[in-house]
């Protein structure tokens, strides 16, 4: 007689059951690669399968692709073109999907779930829902405190009460964070209403909540240069702070105290991206298109024109080729867009060649980077100058101006400019998940949850207390700075 206490392998389960939990949605795309290459189970079709599936595993990663949120809201004719362009692989397409959902939040690492953002002298990161910062804290940017004006090591903040961290955003002056509840916590410099607190134009030394968002849940953040944009989980956009320009795309250059809601794009849809550069904005709606407000000083918000913004304009580049634009990021001086198939763009100020065409013309209109077609993108950002892209591989590609190492190439020579896109060989023997880049330094984690920091270290901002920069990537040691934190948390 079988005995009925002893546990089932998943070999002896019924097939349609096996298909069920693959197709769950809960497996991420190199779960089911290691299924497909563990067992000859997960390889074939066991005759439950359609003939256009080759595995169990490839039509589980169909039917994922086909319930995510950004594949749905391609049309069919962009859906085959992705499918094209990953070589037929389910596999892969859900892969390029999931690395583009995570470019903007947290990241999925085998140590836990982390995400990484760059100020200007700081930098913030999320482990396993904890926020940790260090550098300089101008302005109270690090959140220790008005004691506390430099962390050598990343560092603990505490949240009063206690909160789980899910989202993080670092400019110049000031941070936010957004939390599980979908609170929305600020802390930095508030003279500019940046923080959203009010009429309160003093710094804000530790996250303070933003008591008007109550009610509001609230999934991301964008800080820019003394402003900040808030994306709801309903998809509608608030900001607060400088409004000099119009980056806050209200309709008028008036700077607002707290939070208000751009009513705007009740009109086109649900916004599911904000990226904020030093005085604009953009918001990417669920259809692909990217609409940007505020300063076009250098071009940036990729109209053809200098002409500022008060209110939401949508790229016609963009909408004129039926490019469905999946992630912005925006740079103090250029911008730099990925679209549904992988591919690049980038426009704005060409200074140091951070545009990556092999000059350092500018660009009005955002334009594809030909030298990366040939590489399925899944992340970009632009800051200071300088711009990189990941792949879905897991490589870094970098160009523009290499000053003080932040791009992370050692043969520097007589040029401190990287005109084309160039691979940063030093980090091929890790697969990079996702990367920041500020105002002179850069952090990129893997999907071990490896922290590596290349840049300017004079403020400790790359979390090294003996050196003053790296000019190739060095590992930070992310779990002696976290222990050494619960310790001294315990013993105080």
């Amino acid at each position: 007689m079988a005995d009925r206490n002893r546990p089932l392998t998943i070999e002896e389960l019924p097939s349609h059951l096996v298909l069920e939990i693959l197709s769950s949605g809960r497996l991420a795309a190199a779960d089911l690669a290691s299924l497909e290459a563990s067992s000859r189970m997960f390889r074939g079709s066991n005759g439950v399968l359609p003939k256009a599936f080759r595995s169990m595993v490839e039509f589980a990663a169909f039917h994922s692709c086909e319930s995510h949120l950004i594949f749905a809201a391609l049309a069919p004719s962009a859906q085959k073109e992705l499918l094209d362009r990953c070589g037929g692989n389910w596999k892969k397409v859900l892969r390029f999907l999931q690395s583009v959902e995570q470019s903007s939040g947290i990241v999925e690492t085998s140590a836990g779930n982390m995400q990484v953002a760059t100020g200007s002298y700081h930098t913030l990161l999320i482990h396993d829902f904890s926020v940790y910062s260090c550098g300089s804290s101008l302005c109270g940017v690090l959140g220790h405190g008005p004691d506390t004006k430099h962390c050598a090591v990343f560092s603990r903040i505490n949240f009063f009460p206690s909160q789980r961290v899910l989202h993080i955003s670092a400019s110049h002056n000031h941070a936010a964070f957004v939390m599980q509840s979908g609170e929305v916590f600020t802390c930095g410099n508030n003279s500019s209403f940046c923080c959203g607190h009010g009429e309160v134009r003093r710094t804000i030394f530790r996250p303070t909540r933003i008591e008007t968002l109550k009610g509001v849940p609230c999934k991301q953040v964008a800080t820019g240069l003394s402003f900040t944009v808030i994306l709801t989980a309903q998809g509608e956009v608030y900001s607060c702070g400088s409004n000099t320009h119009g980056q806050l795309g209200l309709g008028d250059t008036l700077d607002r105290p707290t939070p208000k809601k751009v009513a705007w794009f009740a009109s086109v849809g649900r916004v599911v991206q904000i990226a904020a550069g030093a005085s604009y904005t953009f918001a990417v709606t669920d259809n692909g298109t990217v609409y940007s407000f505020g300063s076009c000083t250098n071009f940036c918000l990729g109209h053809g024109d200098q002409h500022d913004e008060l209110l939401p304009r949508a790229i016609q580049s963009f909408k004129r080729r039926n490019i469905h634009v999946v992630h912005v990021s925006a740079g103090d001086e250029h911008a730099v867009a990925l679209d549904s198939n992988g591919f690049v763009y980038t426009w704005g100020r060409g200074y140091c060649g951070a545009l990556g065409h092999g000059d350092e013309n500018d660009k009005t209109s955002p334009e594809l980077l030909i030298r990366l077609k040939g590489h399925l993108a899944v992340q970009v950002c632009a800051r200071k100058r300088k711009t990189f892209v990941l792949t879905d591989a897991g490589a870094v590609f970098a160009f523009g101006w290499m000053g003080f190492g932040s791009l992370g190439f050692l043969d520097r020579g007589c040029s401190d400019k990287v005109m084309k896109p160039r691979i940063l060989d030093s980090l091929r023997p890790y697969h990079v998940s996702q990367i920041s880049t500020g105002l002179y330094h850069t952090v990129a984690v893997t999907n071990r949850g490896l922290v590596f920091g290349l840049g300017d270290n004079e403020r400790a901002q790359l979390g090294q207390e003996c050196l003053r920069g790296c000019l190739k990537p060095t590992e930070i040691a992310l779990e002696k700075a976290i222990d050494n934190m619960a310790i001294a948390a315990q013993s105080g």
